[in-house]
């Protein structure tokens, strides 16, 4: 086999050189010259790199604010609960820490919850800060994921779902039903609040929303102040079995009402 001759090629870029550059706004800087190809590449000034990384960094801050404040808005958490954190829960005795602990890792596995589509139920008298806990839910998850949430009270969703049966509605109550199915979160308050028995039309309306979020394997927590025992009567039996199929996490609230008895 006869011997190939093996050419040399030079190679393509030279040593780089180290020199002094000079910033019109910082003055001299230490710079290295790349010649790759007969082109020179020149290092730019570090402290104007350093004030575009700042700038950046709080661009993007500033950006994530504004998402969250977005977010926020779109979750419509009544002002009164918007700031309920869940380090802001008073939780004193074992129900209330439980009650508190299970939601801090609801809110914290949210992300390992989510696709599972399981539910948490916050059941039990009044003024035990339920609602805090859900909003605040609803508020940490929003803070540490991109998952969105919305709070409402079931009295709410049908007062909106009433209105669209007027002909100078802008919304139809399909549009209304998928701001509830749509979001990562729903936060639905207040069920079974009335002593009456539920109307046809609120057991219909709250099937459409807990199975709806059912079939797109969607969380949702529920806030009643009924037991878990009274709960399928006010819901339906059809909407209770959804929650229950989907491993729902009852937590019951039953030491007596806070209200009134904050300190100022």
């Amino acid at each position: 086999m006869a011997s190939e001759n093996v050419i040399a090629m030079p190679s393509a870029a030279a040593a780089p050189r180290q020199v002094t550059g000079v910033c019109d706004e910082h003055g001299q800087f230490p710079q290295t010259v790349n010649v790759i190809f007969g082109r020179e590449f020149k290092t730019a000034c570090p402290e104007c790199q350093r004030l575009a990384k700042a700038e950046e960094q709080e661009r993007i801050k500033v950006q994530a604010r504004q998402e969250l404040a977005h977010k926020l808005g779109s979750a419509l958490i009544p002002k009164r609960f918007a700031g309920k954190t869940l380090a802001g829960y008073t939780a004193t005795s074992p129900g209330q820490k439980e009650a508190l602990r299970i939601c801090g890792k609801y809110a914290d596995k949210f992300l390992e919850i989510a696709p599972t589509g399981r539910c948490l139920l916050l059941l039990g008298k009044p003024g035990t800060g339920k609602t805090h806990l859900g909003a605040a839910i609803a508020t940490e998850v929003m803070r540490k994921t991109d998952a969105t949430a919305v709070y409402r009270t079931i009295g709410t969703v049908l007062q909106e779902i009433r209105a669209t049966y007027s002909k100078t509605s802008e919304r139809t109550e399909s549009q209304i039903l998928s701001s509830l199915i749509g979001p990562s979160l729903l936060v639905l308050d207040e069920i079974g609040v009335s002593k009456e028995n539920p109307s046809d039309f609120e057991l219909t309306t709250l099937f459409s929303i807990i199975n709806g979020r059912y079939e797109q394997m969607r969380p949702t927590v529920v806030i009643s102040n009924l037991d878990a025992a009274m709960l399928p009567a006010a819901m339906g039996e059809r909407c209770f079995d959804r929650l229950r199929e989907g491993g729902a996490i009852a937590v019951p609230f039953e030491w007596e009402s806070q209200r009134g008895k904050e300190s100022f």
